[in-house]
């Protein structure tokens, strides 16, 4: 591929803004205040990939499967998955591949998908975008340190990728209170990569090997958000038999999520059983291949809580 020039849009709202000037085309003048394309790209400890931003037709796979990528010395890392993530390469994952810098432009190795150059445009001190003009497709970037990086949050905006991290989440505790329903005798679900819309549930007894459960019943499901609120959602799940259950969904921890069901009153905790991780290959067999998975832009309802708990 063609290197393409590192490019820079000024703007003298974002200068105001952010109080920071910068200037890369005049490498002759040492009164300049030019800032090389290294010095941005690891100025942050972590760049978030808003995926819902992302524009033109092509596809980068590596950067579309990706939650966050980091710059450090030559090597590139990426959280690939959520569960882990802020622990799993001391917080920056796992190592993809490495990159350069030099005469201006970023030049990506990934071990899997292949080399990549990059027009990369500064749109303010922690937002950037990456151009690949050759694959026609553009992906907004915002930097983060760790020690400031809502790591709570990204699973809340990210949720349905969140769901799919486990072949299976098993039913692990049930509240007192709240009415009789169908739902008391559901102990397994599955939301499968193929997309971001099919469920799976099982009846089998809790403790059931993931490899001998038998998926009673299918369906379509969605995730709204709540007005007002950050930290919850609304899951629906829709049974291709007619059924529709829609539950109020908060994240405990990286395998627990807790389903309060709105129509009963009742709580339900599940964990998650058989981690899926996404590396760049599937040599090791308690990895797969990130193939199959990728990321689409989201569009969610924004629902009213129609109650307190």
């Amino acid at each position: 591929m063609k290197t393409l020039k590192l490019l820079f849009a000024i703007v003298v709202t974002s200068i105001i803004a952010t109080s920071c000037s910068v200037v890369v085309d005049d490498f002759n003048n040492p009164n300049s205040n030019y800032v090389s394309l290294e010095e941005i790209v690891s100025s942050y400890d972590l760049w978030y990939i808003d995926y819902n931003r992302t524009t033109g037709q092509g596809d980068v796979p590596f950067l579309s499967k990706a939650f966050t990528i980091s710059f450090l010395n030559g090597k590139l890392y990426a959280n690939n998955n959520l569960v882990g993530i802020g622990a799993t390469g001391n917080g920056y994952g796992i190592q993809v591949g490495n990159y350069n810098t030099y005469n201006g432009s970023l030049e990506i190795n990934h071990d899997l998908d292949g080399y990549f150059d990059f027009d990369v445009i500064q749109l303010s001190g922690n937002q950037i975008k990456l151009i690949d003009n050759f694959d026609n497709v553009t992906y907004y970037l915002e930097g983060y340190q760790k020690n400031t990086f809502d790591y709570d949050q990204i699973f809340y905006d990210n949720i349905e990728y969140f769901l799919q991290e486990y072949d299976a989440w098993e039913k692990t505790n049930i509240s007192d209170n709240g009415e009789v329903n169908a739902f008391d005798n559901e102990n397994f679900l599955q939301f499968t990569p193929e997309d971001i819309t099919t469920f799976y549930s099982s009846q089998d007894e809790v403790g059931t090997t993931i490899d001998n459960l038998l998926w009673d019943y299918v369906g379509n499901y969605s995730v709204a958000d709540v007005q007002g609120y950050d930290n919850l959602k609304i899951l629906t799940l829709d049974y291709d038999f007619g059924d529709t259950e829609e539950f109020e969904l908060t994240v405990i921890n990286d395998e627990t999520i807790s389903l309060y069901q709105i129509s009963s009153g009742t709580t339900y905790e599940f964990t998650g059983r058989g981690y899926i991780q996404y590396l760049k290959s599937s040599k090791n067999k308690n990895t797969v291949s990130n193939t199959g998975r990728k990321r689409t832009k989201v569009k969610r309802e924004t629902k009213i809580r129609r109650h307190l708990k």
